[in-house]
């Protein structure tokens, strides 16, 4: 059943009139028509059959009407001093005491009046209206004339709403924003949508579609967000989709994709979210081209077992805020310069992998961190972090890791309970450090640990220097 707001209905669409507006000033506008007046009544009536729509709203929708019935100026092509108005959008399904809709009822359907009755409709909004599960609502027939200026087409949650993709999904030349999520449609990505020119949004996810994507997406070069994740579509990503210049999210998480992460995608300079999680990308290794995508601020690459070790090339992604390495199969030690470069990530999962060696110190440098995991891997050594950086990391699942604390490896809320204390064995040496008196400079040579993390630390000898004191630039030799 849609959801409605704690208050009546009728309350609210008392309180809906009053803060309803008129889009031009009534003493000057024109009246809508009483044929287009007509036909929004009996598409309330077909959203919520239980409201009197034409007794609480009797006056001219347009000056008068519930919110989500927006009307517009349009002049006459052959004489511009004829200036008439009419419905520009209907939106549907109460969002918020900020968008307070037109409520949906459990008999909702949708009148196919909505596709033939309103040619200067710009935007249709469905939130929630269709969600019975023991009735199907589908879409009727649209027609090829129907509003041609359509901008906006949104469906929401809508899951009982079944229909082809291509059913809803039509020729709409200027259509810029078309988003069905949630929703019962199926089928293929038809290839019409690549003659829709000036979409900038076309986000299909949680549907029952499937296939492939079509190659003749590269024609949308307009498009900003591409999201079709939570379907079905298989084969191999594209290369088409790296030519879309102003793409700033890609999101194809949770499908059947197969084959090679397409190298083009590194083509795509303006990306900010990259989400290829939960597919069947295999034996490639983290993409490399990644450090070339220097506006990245999301990746999750989780659940593709792309194997291999984690690549040296994070010095570029600096920007980076959230990294999915997740159940990847990755292999050989975690690096120590994802400490050192990913200063301003807030989340770093490379949980469920078969990674080895230590937790890298370097971590403790991530000071804008939320969260680390590391579950389920095959790590060991000592653990020597503070417990205050222990709530952001997670280390369950290592047997081989240590913490030198007992206080540590108890304390209530931390990682690193359940791991044991460090035998005397485990704990490390103390750095080296050589001091040159006669050039005052310091060389550090590493045994165990970086020297700015181990509190054991003592001057052995003089030496030649690798790092002078007070010059910009320093080099640490391991």
């Amino acid at each position: 059943m849609a959801e409605l707001h704690p208050i009546s209905t009728f309350t609210l669409l008392f309180l809906t009139t009053l803060l309803s507006f008129s889009v031009i000033s009534h003493s000057q506008q024109p009246l809508l028509s009483p044929a287009e007046q007509d036909s929004v009544y009996r598409v309330l009536d077909s959203v919520n059959p239980h409201v009197p729509w034409r007794t609480l709203f009797p006056d001219d929708l347009c000056s008068y009407g519930p919110h989500g019935v927006v009307c517009d100026f349009f002049t006459n092509d052959t004489n511009p001093n004829v200036v008439s108005v009419h419905v520009s959008e209907l939106s549907f399904g109460y969002v918020s005491d900020f968008t307070p809709n037109p409520p949906c009822s459990s008999s909702s359907v949708l009148s196919p009046l909505l596709f033939s009755a309103f040619p200067f409709l710009r935007k249709l909004f469905f939130y929630r209206c269709f969600n019975q599960t023991t009735t199907v609502v589908s879409v009727p027939d649209v027609a090829a004339s129907f509003s041609p200026g359509l901008e906006e087409l949104v469906f929401i949650d809508n899951p009982s709403l079944v229909s082809p993709l291509s059913g809803v999904l039509r020729n709409f030349t200027s259509l810029r924003r078309a988003v069905l999520t949630g929703n019962g449609f199926y089928g293929n990505v038809p290839d019409s949508v690549a003659d829709m020119v000036n979409l900038e949004e076309l986000t299909l996810a949680r549907n029952k579609l499937g296939g492939e994507i079509p190659v003749s997406f590269a024609r949308l070069k307009k498009l900003k967000v591409l999201d079709l994740g939570g379907n079905s579509f298989a084969g191999e990503v594209p290369e088409s989709v790296g030519s879309l210049p102003e793409l700033l999210k890609l999101d194809l998480s949770s499908n059947g994709f197969s084959g090679e992460i397409p190298a083009s995608l590194k083509n795509l300079r303006r990306l900010e979210l990259l989400d290829l999680s939960y597919n069947r990308f295999n034996n490639s290794g983290v993409p490399v081209f990644l450090s070339e995508m220097t506006q990245l601020k999301t990746v999750s690459l989780s659940g593709n077992k792309l194997g291999g070790q984690i690549p040296e090339i994070w010095s570029k992604m600096g920007g980076i805020l959230g990294i999915g390495l997740s159940g990847m199969g990755l292999v050989g030690k975690i690096p120590g310069s994802m400490g050192l470069y990913l200063r301003n990530v807030r989340y770093l999962g490379l949980d469920n992998n078969k990674l080895e060696g230590t937790v890298p110190q370097e971590f403790g440098l991530l000071e804008s961190v939320n969260e680390i995991n590391l579950e389920n891997n095959s790590l060991s050594g000592r653990v020597s972090f503070s417990s205050k950086f222990g709530h952001r990391i997670k280390l369950y699942g290592n047997p081989e890791l240590c913490v030198d604390d007992e206080g540590l490896r108890s304390a209530k809320g931390l990682g690193f309970g359940e791991l044991k204390v460090c035998s005397k064995q485990q704990r490390p040496n103390p750095a080296h450090f050589t001091v040159d008196s006669s050039s005052s400079a310091v060389q550090v040579e590493f045994q165990d640990l970086l020297f700015f993390l181990n509190p054991q630390v003592r001057i052995l000898s003089t030496s030649s220097a690798v790092i002078s004191w007070g010059c910009p630039v320093g080099r640490i030799r391991y």
